[in-house]
């Protein structure tokens, strides 16, 4: 059994968004770090923000605290009032250690798990987030690799054996494992369309343009592309500083 991966679930307190069926049991095994964030016009002060809405806002977040509880995660909670969702989304992860950051699409019983693999970077990170949160339960787990022209299949067959391999280390049964492995696709669309048969996706922040797509549209567009929860493992901070 693996430590409890910190995940970051940001809610848009005061804009109506909620946490979606089934979320608190996906992230039953997790550390919750709950980010409710109201963007507020850049005239405004956000101390004249907080005095007005914290009341409002607080609520919301005392409930939701309470339903991820009972379906057994831990939570630790922060309430922003920001002029920039995105960048304190990004501050709270790296403050908070945050294995990963979640899409809160609704979902059902997790029995599918879609792993994209898109490299070697975060593959550490990616095994510790699978593990944590579907290591004692009955999901399954398909590691998805879109390999790039010059990838050989050797190439492909040492990356995806060494996150199998980690993630036997960290307890997982490998006969609950599978690897799926596409050519001549462009790997975002490749995913996009392989999602449609799994309950969650985990895909590793490989480059900056994914973390922008789901986190810089809004949530229905999300959806339209994702139907269910969406996990974007972050990179070591160290390795996004250059």
């Amino acid at each position: 059994m693996t430590d409890r991966p910190s995940i970051l679930v940001p809610i848009r307190v005061l804009e109506g968004e909620s946490i979606p069926e089934g979320v608190p049991d996906l992230l039953a095994n997790g550390h919750v770090v709950l980010l409710g964030y109201h963007v507020i016009p850049e005239q405004t002060a956000t101390g004249q923000a907080q005095m007005q809405f914290e009341d409002r806002a607080t609520e919301r977040l005392d409930e939701y605290q309470a339903m991820f509880e009972e379906a057994g995660a831990t939570v630790e909670r922060r309430l922003v009032f920001t002029h920039d969702g995105q960048k304190t989304i990004d501050r709270m992860t790296t403050e908070h250690d945050c294995l990963a950051a979640l899409v809160p699409n609704a979902t059902g019983s997790v029995e599918d798990v879609l792993v994209a693999v898109r490299g070697t970077v975060g593959v550490d990170r990616i095994a510790h987030v699978v593990a944590g949160l579907f290591g004692m339960t009955d999901a399954s787990v398909t590691l998805y690799h879109v390999a790039e022209p010059d990838e050989t299949d050797e190439d492909v067959g040492t990356l995806l054996d060494g996150i199998v391999n980690r993630l036997k280390d960290l307890g997982m049964d490998a006969s609950r494992i599978e690897t799926r492995v596409e050519r001549d696709q462009a790997a975002f669309d490749a995913i996009v369309d392989a999602a449609d048969a799994f309950d969650v996706v985990v895909m590793g922040e490989s480059d900056p343009s994914l973390a922008t797509f789901v986190f810089g549209m809004p949530a229905d567009q999300v959806a339209d592309r994702f139907l269910g929860p969406v996990l974007v493992v972050q990179r070591e901070p160290s390795e996004g500083t250059e």
